[in-house]
């Protein structure tokens, strides 16, 4: 398994489920992240009243798990951070028709982005007996 395994799965699924931390609690909800092609980060865009600035505040580990129709899937592990940069506001915003449903604009102020850095990235497909990890950095 490798880099462009990991895009397809991502790709067929559409969304992940994004899990944080709640004190000691996992906390996991469907999100659409928005990825580059050489998957150095994922912006998520947050909704106002979303739980998950406070607990990225408090503890940055995430993970973000896409499954795809084959149930071939990858989980991304890292660091979340909350940005305001309007760079990537932008890109979230020119590349994720789904934004213009809940906000006006990247100059909106309600809207929060979630930046993820990957540190760790493994995927299984049906065919395999364990997962795999990926080393992003080698591809």
């Amino acid at each position: 398994m490798n880099k462009d395994d990991i895009i397809d799965i991502i790709r067929d699924a559409g969304y992940g489920f994004v899990a944080t931390l709640d004190n000691d609690q996992p906390r996991v909800r469907p999100l659409m992240p928005y990825y580059d092609e050489d998957l150095n980060h994922f912006l998520i865009a947050l909704m106002p009243a979303s739980r998950a600035k406070q607990q990225i505040e408090a503890n940055p580990k995430i993970e973000i798990c896409f499954v795809d129709r084959t149930m071939s899937f990858c989980r991304i592990a890292g660091k979340a951070t909350l940005s305001d940069d309007m760079e990537k506001k932008q890109c979230i915003w020119d590349n994720s028709p789904m934004m213009k449903q809940f906000f006006t604009g990247p100059e909106d102020e309600s809207l929060t982005l979630m930046v993820v850095v990957p540190e760790r990235v493994e995927g299984m497909t049906p065919h395999l007996q364990a997962p795999e990890s990926i080393d992003l950095a080698a591809e």
